[in-house]
């Protein structure tokens, strides 16, 4: 299923930990849709400003993925309003300062980010409807930073 020009329901919801641990990742009608406006409003803009495609290495996870993997039953994950992203042959530094000062978002996370190393890391970012925090951390060393720590 599509849930925008470039972006799939089976990219949202691959997960090796799913299939390891043999644990269902199927989101229901509203979930759907959140991943649908976060592509809308945030992937496929940011497709298009690099003109690359986006990676996900992490999108929609239920409650229980969510505990296999360490987080939250709560995360944006789990309502389909966020994903962990990077886009090869970009310094993710570069693309969450766009996503900072160009986008609507709703979290903007830069996670595991190692100074001089442009490509490590991910970025997490969300959308959701409804008043958009534009709440921006860093997440190192097992610790939430606020803003973009560079």
């Amino acid at each position: 299923m599509r849930l925008s020009p470039n972006f799939t329901l089976a990219e949202f919801t691959a997960s090796a930990t799913a299939i390891a641990q043999r644990i269902g990742n199927t989101p229901n009608a509203a979930q759907i849709a959140s991943m649908k406006m976060l592509c809308i409003k945030v992937l496929e803009p940011l497709r298009a400003q690099f003109g690359r495609p986006v990676h996900l290495s992490s999108g929609f996870r239920t409650p229980k993925l969510c505990l296999a993997v360490g987080s939250s039953v709560d995360s944006q994950h789990a309502r389909g309003e966020a994903a962990d992203i990077e886009i090869p042959g970009i310094d993710n530094v570069t693309v969450a300062r766009f996503i900072r000062d160009r986008m609507a978002f709703d979290q903007l996370i830069l996670e595991n980010h190692v100074r001089g190393q442009p490509n490590s890391g991910w970025i997490h970012v969300s959308y959701r409807d409804g008043r958009l925090r534009k709440d921006v951390l860093t997440y190192s060393r097992r610790t939430y930073f606020k803003g973009l720590l560079v």
